[in-house]
């Protein structure tokens, strides 16, 4: 939905990305605070949304972990979530930007509703609940006005079904690569 880094980060920061070209579905206006990546970068109608593989996890509860796809470098980052169905119960993505950073994201060619939650020192700082879609820009953009060090999308309504708000602890573990 995706994340800052100047590129997908921002959601805004190209969450989908900033405003100056179709920037990526949900996903972060591009690292740089999410501001809109370059039309280069979005997909197109015939290109296919990406799948990226399940590298880390966030267990809300001894039994209820959420398993989440990882964007890495600018371009993973800006596509997001763009053009992909709905996401299952227990399934999202991670914007992990390394360090703190305004993100703002927006929900470009992203045609699912998505919850992003916003993170910072390991706790849940802000919630954009049941973020609509947007196939047409202008899009609006989602973050809040305090640097965080990550966001995670889930689909809309799974952050107040797992119990999740503001405060909630947000421990994310990466998962070992799976050997073939």
């Amino acid at each position: 939905m995706t994340s800052p880094r100047t590129g997908t980060a921002m959601a805004l920061i190209g969450l989908a990305s900033l405003l100056a070209s179709p920037a990526p579905a949900a996903s972060p206006q591009a690292p740089s605070a999410k501001t809109s990546p370059a039309a280069s970068t979005s997909p197109t109608v015939s290109q296919p949304p990406q799948y990226l593989p399940i590298e880390a996890q966030w267990c809300v509860a001894p039994d209820r972990c959420i398993q989440l796809e990882v964007p890495r470098g600018e371009r993973q980052f800006s596509f997001g979530l763009q053009l992909r169905p709905p996401l299952r119960p227990l399934e999202g993505m991670w914007f992990d930007f390394g360090s703190p950073m305004l993100a703002r994201f927006w929900m470009h060619r992203t045609p699912a509703a998505l919850d992003m939650l916003f993170i910072r020192g390991g706790k849940v700082v802000a919630i954009e609940a049941h973020t609509q879609p947007c196939m047409r820009l202008p899009c609006p953009s989602y973050g809040p006005d305090e640097q965080v060090d990550s966001v995670v999308e889930l689909g809309a309504g799974q952050a107040a079904a797992l119990g999740i708000k503001v405060g909630s602890p947000a421990v994310i573990e990466r998962l070992q690569p799976r050997r073939p």
